[in-house]
Order: C-alpha cells, then structure tokens, then sequence
C-alpha cells in the first residue's frame, strides 16, 4: 500500500527586526528537519536568508516567511513584504541589476535565480491597499536541490 504525505504550508509573521532573519532561518531548519527534508537545508537556508534580507533592507514594516511542500522532496520558500514592487531579475522577462565588481551587496537575487530551480513574484494588490504588496518566491528539492 502506497501512502502519500500530507501537503503542508507554514508561515511566520516577523516584525521589522534585525534579530528576525535568523530567528526565520532557525524555523526553516527546524520545518525541514521535522518534514524528513534535511538534505535542503544549506540551498534552503541561503534561499531563504538572501529573500529575507531583501524584504528587511528595502521596506520598513513587518514581513513574512512562508513554507510549503512543492511536491514530492521539493519546498516552496516564499518572503513577503509590503512593499508591491518587484525587484529586477523576478520579474516576467527582467535580468537582475548588476552589483559592481567591488560592491558589498546587489547580489543577494543573483544567488537565489542562480541556487533555485524555479523563482518568481507575485504582487498581491494594487499599490497603495492595505495588505498588499508582494511574494517573492524560489522553489528547492528534487531532481537539482
């Protein structure tokens, strides 16, 4: 007999916080763990820790990590913000900007299209509606992760 393992999504809420990146990535080890997916930790924690970042650098409110089961091996790592504007590079058909040689950031989106077997966003309402903003997504596991 053949069992298939529940679906299953988490998210945290996390206030603007220096602390709370890492506290996010001590959630995600411990979802992994808990999942039998411990094999992703090192590309899911850098996916998750260039994303968070991104949201906790460029807005000024609260954000949010949200995991999900991507299928069979495979996890979803999703960051929201408030912010509804799309980065470059996760946009349909947009290229990431390039950080300067000696730059000391700019390459955080970089890394995540380059370690993620898929990546994209979605923004969730106009500009300006409570709640809005947007999900900044990658996707780990499988045949590549």
């Amino acid at each position: 007999m053949v069992t298939v393992s529940p679906s299953w999504a988490y998210a945290l809420q996390l206030p603007h916080d220096p602390r709370a990146p890492g506290i996010a990535r001590a959630t995600l080890r411990t979802v992994l763990a808990t999942h039998g997916l411990g094999g992703l930790v090192p590309t899911a924690e850098l996916l998750a820790a260039e994303l968070l970042t991104n949201a906790h650098r460029h807005t000024r409110g609260p954000y949010a990590l949200r995991l999900r089961a991507a299928g069979p091996g495979r996890l979803r790592i999703g960051v929201w913000d408030s912010d509804p504007t799309v980065p470059p590079g996760f946009g349909p058909g947009s290229e990431p900007a390039r950080a300067a040689p000696d730059a000391e950031c700019g390459r955080g989106l970089e890394l995540v299209r380059a370690c993620a077997e898929e990546w994209g966003a979605h923004v969730l309402r106009e500009p300006g509606a409570s709640k809005g903003g947007k999900l900044l997504w990658a996707e780990c596991g499988g045949a590549g992760g």
